[in-house]
């Protein structure tokens, strides 16, 4: 494993960590319901993803990075904190969208090591379960908050989301090209 593709795989790693703790820390939060069920399985699969991404450097003979940013930390930056639990998940909505399709991209670079391959497998069926758990959650907010104030956060996040991957792929452009080729990290 290259230098760079060390560096991307400790940056997902991070990435699950943040998510654990983030959603750790409202899943305590929460009184009795569904949500509540929901948001502490998605909290402990982070943390199982965080894991096995450590488990997958190490059996690549390496040993994750430490870095001290992860990418959502920047939606706070790009699109303001979230001021209620609608928020918090039109923020997860857009990022878990995000993950997905970085994760399905990865998962084509040609010639990707088996581990690398089985580790974005196991992950890829969370997060599918997270983006159906979330978009329901939304569903049903909409009657607390309106339709359209649901569908406002969202593209909130999603505009912020479409600025800070061209961000990132703009700072790391060597390390994303070293993957995935040149030309390749353009923003979707």
């Amino acid at each position: 494993m290259h230098d760079d593709e060390l560096w991307i795989l400790s940056y997902y790693r991070v990435s699950e960590i943040d998510g654990a703790l983030f959603f750790g820390r409202i899943a305590r939060t929460l009184g009795p319901g569904p949500i509540q069920i929901d948001l502490t399985k998605h909290f402990s699969d982070e943390a199982r993803h965080a894991w096995y991404w450590t488990e997958c450097i190490h059996e690549l003979g390496k040993e994750p990075l430490r870095l001290d940013t992860a990418y959502q930390d920047r939606y706070a930056v790009e699109a303001g904190i979230p001021v209620n639990l609608m928020e918090v998940l039109a923020v997860t909505q857009v990022f878990e969208q995000r993950v997905i399709h970085q994760y399905a991209r990865h998962q084509r670079v040609p010639n990707l090591h088996p581990v690398v391959h089985a580790t974005l497998e196991k992950i890829m069926k969370d997060e599918t379960w997270h983006l159906e758990w979330v978009r329901k959650a939304l569903r049903v907010m909409e009657e607390d908050y309106g339709k359209e104030a649901v569908k406002a956060a969202i593209d909130r996040y999603r505009e912020a989301d479409g600025r800070i991957y061209a961000a990132v792929l703009k700072e790391h452009e060597d390390r994303v090209a070293a993957l995935f080729g040149p030309g390749k990290g353009r923003p979707s």
